[in-house]
């Protein structure tokens, strides 16, 4: 999530701190984009596949809440289950990106993925109708286990990368996107063959599997800090926020995630009112995160090739877009899942970008607790986002759901702006690289 210079400190630099004595256990530098670099990605890929992939199928969830499971409970009222997940992920990504840049990540692996199989075993014996229980189980202890391997799987990538750390990641991502594909998919089709219950034990047996692997051929590349510092100051750094540029880009983000998982949360529930409860169940979550691990991967090569915060302010607002004029003006089926396809594109670029630029502004040695200090604001917006925008859906119907659209529209084209304005900060030639 952050671009930095290099993660390989010399002894004699880092003791002239007077805060503190550090010392360092060097590993030989390999070149950027080596077998070992490679490897991590793919470790990294595997665990955003098994946690964030479960995140980004929360229509799925939501669909099927509305529909059987929860019948009978509000649209807002279901959402906070996803928006918790988010909300703890972001939230507990400032200690989990410290306590990585302590101690590592293997152990923080274990963990989430220990406790993201448990939690969806745990999901398939509870009943129908027990809200609180699902709210308990999915929303908060599966988002704080999630939150203990997506941040240490994104800080592990960037210590292997400089030049091309935005396609990296981007390539990371694209494990979040296949998993919001793939998860809807299976547990459609296992919904109907073996039961709720049953599909949840496959996916948890799924999630333990892929952890085991990226826990076991991920590496480290940066030195393992040990030193006197206070542990506790080191898990919450917000120093970030004295840079304005780091400020407003925070707010900006903020802003626009109050709308950017609209589409995820609500399409599924959109279409079935819509269109009927069996039109294309199940396949436009698939098709909006199919389009985001494209935009993942290209939406990196572009922003190392032109700059990631000339790209993050436009992505914005082409998400904006989307939603005022591809979802708003939209008639059938046909071009909802154009929709899908389009917005899933941008949101998949979005979701690269934005820690690579708050990388360019993180020092190396509070890579994770830093980052994670902005993700824990976002947090904010995030849990509050898709359940206010549910508050807004008036019938069920295409009229009904139009306020929500055009919420989602706006706050995403007003953290266009104020990114924008975070761009000018850093430099305002906008031909310039950044």
């Amino acid at each position: 999530m952050s671009e930095i210079t290099s993660f390989s400190r010399s002894v004699s630099d880092t003791t002239q701190s007077t805060e503190s004595t550090i010392s360092y256990e060097l590993k030989p530098r390999e070149s950027e984009g080596g077998s070992q670099a490679w490897l991590t990605v793919f470790g990294s890929f595997l665990v955003y596949y098994s946690s964030f992939g479960i995140i980004n199928s929360f229509g799925f969830f939501q669909d099927y809440y509305e529909q059987e499971f929860l019948a009978g409970t509000p649209y807002m009222t279901i959402a906070v289950i996803g928006t918790m997940q988010i909300a703890l992920m972001n939230v507990l990504s400032s200690m989990s990106g410290a306590l990585c840049d302590m101690y590592g990540f293997k152990w923080l692996y274990v963990g989430a993925g220990l406790g993201t199989s448990s939690t969806l075993f745990a999901l398939s014996f509870i009943g129908q109708g027990r809200f609180w229980q699902v709210i308990l189980c999915q929303g908060l202890l599966m988002g704080t286990a999630i939150a203990f391997g997506v941040q240490p799987a994104l800080t592990v990538v960037g210590q292997h990368f400089k030049q091309r750390r935005a396609l990296a990641i981007g390539f990371m991502l694209s494990g979040c996107s296949l998993g919001g594909v793939c998860f809807p998919i299976m547990l459609t089709k296992l919904l109907s063959s073996i039961g709720f219950a049953w599909a949840l034990r496959v996916a948890a047996l799924k999630t333990i599997i892929f952890y085991t692997i990226a826990t076991c051929i991920s590496t480290p590349r940066n030195a393992k800090v040990a030193g006197s510092r206070t542990v506790w100051l080191s898990l919450f750094d917000y120093k970030g926020f004295l840079d304005r540029r780091y400020s407003v880009l925070a707010i900006g983000s903020c802003v626009a995630q109050l709308g950017v998982f609209i589409p995820s949360y609500y399409i599924e529930s959109y279409r079935s009112n819509v269109y009927g409860p069996n039109t294309m169940r199940g396949y436009l979550v698939p098709l909006l995160n199919a389009g985001g691990m494209i935009g993942a991967v290209l939406g990196g090569l572009l922003g190392d090739h032109v700059g990631r915060l000339n790209v993050l302010s436009p992505t914005y607002l082409i998400l904006g877009l989307c939603c005022l004029l591809l979802w708003h003006f939209e008639r059938t089926i046909l071009a909802l899942a154009i929709f899908a396809s389009v917005y899933g594109f941008f949101a998949g670029v979005f979701g690269t970008l934005l820690p690579t630029v708050v990388s360019q502004i993180c020092p190396d040695e509070k890579l994770g607790a830093q980052v994670g200090a902005l993700y824990s604001l976002i947090a904010v917006a995030s849990l509050v986002g898709p359940p206010m925008g549910g508050s807004m859906i008036q019938e069920h119907n295409r009229e009904g759901y139009q306020i929500l659209i055009i919420y989602a529209g706006v706050a995403l084209i007003i953290g266009s702006l104020v990114t924008f304005v975070a761009r000018l900060l850093h430099n305002r030639n906008l031909k310039a690289k950044w």
